[in-house]
């Protein structure tokens, strides 16, 4: 049972890795895809920030998930948002690049970055939408810097390790760097990063990172005053009872007909998994544009 446990968590590794990041890049290099009004390097906190940006309008930051980089995880919202929004993406400490340096990953100081890049760009406020690890930083982000964030929206994440399903954190416990060598993410890394040699020291550091048990608090969610929309997967790899209990702490699962309707919203997609979820986003852009239209 356990070898087939760690079999499926290796093949949704794989379709991660490989399928997603695979194909939203092969779309991202597509002549029609949009080219940044600008890109560059914001100095935070002792790091070169890479960002870009896209379009114009109200704005809206973008934060990958772990081990991705913009064209990656971004590849096929970017052209849908920059339509009608101005879009910013970042790359994080160490992911694509943004050479990593002598600091250990947490969310605080991850949050303390785009609060600089932010402020580097004159962003005074922003919606902010982050998938995954990114998700958990923008929740960092809302509680540190909150008014730094006009609506945030959560893709495929949590604000505590207990929020992820128990089979997951057991599995992810057993994974090796050496399994990211025969990935595109390691294609994409000596494609982008600033000093390549650092690429084994950088994976080891992150999963030593993302095994560790985290819990920015329930207290500090509920203290969140910015309108939160939360999509998720309905098999994502988080626990959907812990996902209502945060939306529970946001203000949500309420009789709208008789307290009226929240203003955090709530969105499971049926038949979708961790990868699949931020691959569709046809689906997203039909979740995403009314939540921040209101």
């Amino acid at each position: 049972m356990k070898l087939f446990l760690k079999q499926n968590m290796i093949v949704f590794f794989v379709l991660l890795c490989g399928m997603a990041a695979g194909k939203t890049f092969a779309q991202q290099s597509s002549k029609t895809n949009p080219i940044p009004v600008k890109s560059g390097y914001a100095p935070v906190n002792g790091l070169k920030l890479y960002y870009q940006v896209y379009g114009e309008g109200e704005p809206i930051v973008l934060l990958h998930g772990a081990f991705m980089t913009i064209d990656l995880n971004w590849g096929q919202l970017i052209p849908m948002l920059s339509k009608t929004r101005k879009v910013i993406v970042m790359e994080m400490q160490g992911h694509g690049r943004t050479a990593d340096i002598d600091r250990p990953f947490s969310f605080t100081a991850l949050a303390s970055d785009v609060a600089g890049a932010m402020k580097h760009l004159q962003l005074h406020n922003a919606d902010v939408l982050g998938y995954s690890f990114g998700g958990t930083i923008a929740f960092q982000l809302a509680m540190q810097y909150p008014g730094l964030v006009n609506k945030l929206i959560i893709i495929s994440s949590t604000h505590k390790h207990e929020g992820e399903l128990s089979s997951v954190r057991e599995l992810m416990k057993s994974f090796k760097s050496d399994f990211f060598d025969q990935t595109p993410l390691y294609t994409e890394y000596k494609r982008l990063a600033p000093d390549t040699t650092q690429w084994r020291g950088f994976v080891n550091k992150m999963l030593d990172f993302i095994k560790q048990p985290y819990d920015l608090g329930d207290e500090n969610i509920k203290k969140i005053k910015s309108p939160v929309l939360i999509v998720m997967g309905d098999n994502d790899g988080y626990d959907l009872v812990k996902t209502i209990e945060t939306y529970r702490l946001l203000g949500g699962n309420v009789s709208g007909d008789i307290a009226g309707l929240p203003q955090s919203q709530l969105a499971i997609l049926p038949g979708k998994t961790h990868v699949s979820v931020v691959m569709d986003n046809a689906a997203l852009l039909s979740i995403i544009a009314p939540f921040l239209g209101k």
